[in-house]
């Protein structure tokens, strides 16, 4: 009787208030405040890299020549009904960790790996056995390295954390801010490969305490009860799209790094859009008359139309300081990541083909290259 009783009510306040929401919304979430995200980083990647006993990261030193490493990110995770972004991609992510832990790789979750705005914690662990599962033979190597984003800040912040990870794990994990990978060379030189989730400088979920266990207890719940969704930059282009700019902005500005977040759901390669790349090929292409290529990458493209607004620009403008590894919820139920292993670093997709999930290398890079492009004189 009360829960019929609330859902009579539910409409009208949902009328009463989805307006005033979404207007005190626009007013908090200001476009992304350059200096406060650089700010942001740096503190973090220097905590890291000047504290080994920091709470907020930690300094790892993985083989990634010759060893095997997957970077995903933003999976979403909920109950698998409507609003979980998650479901539908759930098959292609069990088979990409299959495939990866055959290989004894490392894995790195960048974040946003659950969605404790939408859903709770018990929620989230009843409708996640399998994958959770998958990620646990991970864990058993000592092989897994899990980063809080602004949708799991549950993890950082819940006083019964680790009781959970317990549960989900067979151990408690840590969770951090970011972790640096420092790349060391014969001749003494070396990159650090700075991995965070990206929320950095957002300060709806990057702010002080107070800020923090506000958006994810009250400011959060209540967006899921009046079914708005104002989680920039993720949903919306425009802000994406800038978020990503000044991501790579400040790597180009650090010594010897490569960052590499998520949180936009855009992936990036080599310091632009895969999209982009693909557009650039698409004109060569038409250029040169090869319709059947041209309509091979239209397909490509016309998988995450959301991403094709930006013009072409030509790859030698950059320096590959910055990576995305996108998400492992889109709207197409394929995944993206950043892969290291044979002596390359790659953008993956993991998508169905014929009720089957492959393996697509999207575009890779030689490690010995990337060394080259960093240290050439």
């Amino acid at each position: 009787m009360f829960q019929k009783f609330l859902e009579i009510l539910k409409a009208p306040i949902i009328f009463l208030l989805r307006r005033p929401i979404l207007w005190l919304s626009k007013r908090v979430s200001s476009a992304p405040d350059k200096a406060y995200i650089f700010q942001r980083l740096s503190d973090l990647y220097q905590d890291i890299v000047d504290n080994p006993k920091s709470k907020q990261g930690a300094l790892y030193n993985l083989d990634l020549k010759n060893g095997s490493t997957i970077i995903f990110s933003d999976h979403h995770k909920g109950n698998r009904g409507r609003s979980d972004e998650f479901r539908f991609s759930e098959k292609n992510y069990l088979a990409a960790l299959e495939y990866y832990d055959k290989k004894r790789a490392n894995y790195i979750n960048l974040g946003d790996a659950e969605e404790f705005w939408k859903f709770n914690i018990f929620s989230i662990i009843k409708h996640n056995e399998a994958t959770f599962e998958a990620e646990k033979k991970f864990v058993k190597r000592n092989a897994y390295y899990k980063i809080y984003g602004n949708h799991d800040m549950f993890w950082k912040i819940d006083p019964f954390s680790n009781m959970f990870l317990r549960e989900i794990y067979g151990k408690a994990i840590n969770i951090y801010g970011g972790i640096v990978i420092r790349v060391n060379y014969e001749d003494g030189k070396h990159i650090d490969v700075f991995c965070t989730h990206g929320h950095q400088g957002d300060k709806r979920s990057d702010g002080n305490a107070f800020s923090i266990w506000f958006v994810t207890y009250i400011w959060a719940p209540l967006q899921s009860f009046l079914d708005i969704n104002i989680n920039t930059p993720a949903s919306v282009q425009g802000e994406k799209t800038l978020h990503n700019r000044l991501m790579y902005e400040w790597s180009q500005e650090q010594k010897n790094l490569i960052l590499v977040t998520g949180h936009t759901h855009q992936p990036i390669f080599h310091s632009y859009s895969h999209i982009i790349t693909l557009k650039q090929q698409l004109e060569e292409a038409l250029a040169s008359g090869n319709q059947p290529l041209a309509n091979q990458i239209s397909e490509k493209i016309a998988r995450h139309p959301s991403q094709c607004e930006k013009e072409v620009i030509k790859s030698s403008l950059y320096k590959p300081t910055y990576f995305n590894a996108g998400c492992c919820c889109y709207s197409d139920h394929s995944i993206t990541g950043i892969e290291i292993a044979d002596g390359f670093v790659r953008l993956v997709n993991w998508h169905e083909e014929e009720g089957t999930s492959v393996r697509q290398v999207m575009e890779e890079l030689p490690l010995s290259e990337l060394k080259h492009m960093f240290f050439a004189t």
